[in-house]
């Protein structure tokens, strides 16, 4: 069972003293607690109340916010039981921001347990829990933090479950990277750069064998993230002349794609470029040469070819791989710099996406209900989205540029000098200064209390906080 505590020192102080004393948890630092704090003075925290249809029948009186924070701390440390959702939190300065906690209890009456999560999301279909991700996000978030991204990532990932378990919900057989059979499921998701990093905007989420365009065509042509002007990456998976025609002309969206070996216009691209033999220096690769050839469209043609938006094109030629590549773009007016310039603005933006795969462990998710396994995503998600929004305040800066597993592998965490006492349904923080001093005033009777609860409790792993 959990128990929801609210913060009040003076109601914990008076229980101790009639010996009511539920927990004792070491105050440590941590790199994911910080990144709550951050969210929290950035008013992103609050945000969390707002888009998702509150469907609780008791105890809705314990902000939304609260509750998503202790999931997505749990889930940022790769703890993916409710039973880990305990002590999530081991930094004082947190736990204080946020002015509620949570312990497990043997009794029964604890405020939360599995069934009561299970019944709760129960109320929710998987589209309403990943609609709520793009409405908290697009709606509040960035208006909170005033952001509006003008170049955007198409990108599919495959999200693979136990290959043996037949019982997942909604599930279904692919294929991986590599040709190899998995199972599971596939998230498309639509990125803005924001400054140095990758902020996930707009989801939709299917089966694993579902083609990457069709699972993001209607995102495509109805996502509130594009504005006139906008630039949008996508890789060969997505080559769709129709589409690219529509970004275009109704989305005012210009696209920037490779596009695959096989099509006449990689062919025809090349052609035009050895007979153009205007070849320039890649403007970040020592081993390439570029060359800009355009008016390319009529090598890319839909049926109603008379509809077709012209397309612009740069070919590369590496000399270490002896082979070609072609890029090309809606946008006529960009040089060959411009066009492989922008779009290494992709590869430099995906290694904090493949982040993410650290964090799914799917393949150990004890649940197999869509609506708990979609849950579970959109609270990484939005973990994953703070660490971003992190990076760009004045505490964050210095991880620019870092991996997070790897951060999170070698962080040293800190004893803080404070504890956090539970008593009842309550919690405070107290400085080991001023919890000596409290226990001191305590009459002799309370002052042994306080000593074997303490000797007892804080040599146990649960009350270290290390769940």
């Amino acid at each position: 069972m959990l128990r929801i505590c609210k913060q009040d020192k003076n109601k914990v102080m008076e229980q101790v003293k009639n010996k009511v004393l539920d927990g004792i948890m070491v105050s440590n630092s941590n790199l994911i607690d910080d990144i709550i704090l951050s969210m929290c003075h950035e008013g992103v925290l609050d945000n969390l109340d707002q888009g998702f249809p509150d469907k609780r029948n008791t105890n809705s009186t314990i902000p939304l916010r609260f509750i998503m924070a202790l999931v997505i701390v749990s889930k940022m440390k790769v703890r993916t039981s409710l039973t880990d959702i305990p002590y999530a939190i081991q930094d004082y300065r947190t736990l204080a921001e946020l002015g509620y906690n949570a312990m497990s209890t043997d009794k029964s009456d604890g405020w939360f347990n599995e069934g009561t999560i299970r019944h709760l999301l129960g109320k929710y279909k998987s589209e309403d829990i990943f609609n709520y991700y793009n409405n908290v996000v697009q709606k509040h978030i960035f208006n909170t933090m005033d952001i509006e991204t003008n170049i955007h990532i198409l990108d599919c990932t495959k999200i693979a479950v136990n290959y043996n378990n037949e019982n997942y919900e909604g599930s279904t057989f692919g294929y991986d990277r590599l040709g190899n059979s998995m199972r599971g499921y596939k998230l498309a998701s639509l990125r803005g750069i924001y400054n140095d990093s990758g902020l996930i905007e707009d989801v939709r989420f299917g089966t694993v064998n579902i083609h990457d365009f069709k699972l993001s065509e209607e995102m495509l042509k109805t996502t509130p993230c594009f504005h006139e002007g906008d630039i949008l990456l996508m890789d060969r998976g997505f080559t769709s002349r129709e589409m690219m025609n529509y970004l275009k002309t109704v989305r005012k969206v210009d696209t920037y794609i490779p596009v695959r070996k096989s099509m006449e216009i990689y062919e025809m691209a090349i052609e035009l470029a050895e007979e153009i033999d205007d070849w320039q220096p890649h403007p970040t690769r020592k081993d390439q040469m570029i060359c800009h050839v355009n008016n390319v469209g009529e090598y890319f043609r839909t049926r109603n070819s008379k509809h077709d938006v012209d397309l612009n094109s740069c070919v590369v030629w590496s000399e270490d791989t002896q082979s070609y590549e072609v890029f090309i773009t809606t946008d006529m007016n960009r040089s060959a710099s411009d066009i492989v310039n922008i779009y290494n603005m992709r590869t430099e933006i995906e290694e904090d996406f493949r982040q993410l795969k650290d964090f799914w462990k799917l393949e150990d998710f004890k649940s197999t209900k869509l609506n708990i396994i979609s849950f579970h995503l959109v609270c990484v998600l939005l973990g994953y989205l703070f660490y971003q929004l992190y990076l760009n305040t004045e505490d964050g800066q210095k991880y620019i540029g870092k991996c997070l597993p790897v951060i999170l592998k070698n962080y040293k965490q800190e004893f803080l000098n404070y504890l956090v006492l539970f008593s009842g349904e309550y919690f405070c923080s107290m400085s080991m200064r001023e919890f000596l001093e409290f226990r001191d005033e305590c009459s002799t009777d309370v002052r042994k209390f306080i000593l074997e609860f303490s000797v007892k409790n804080l040599t146990s792993k649960v009350s270290v906080g290390t769940f």
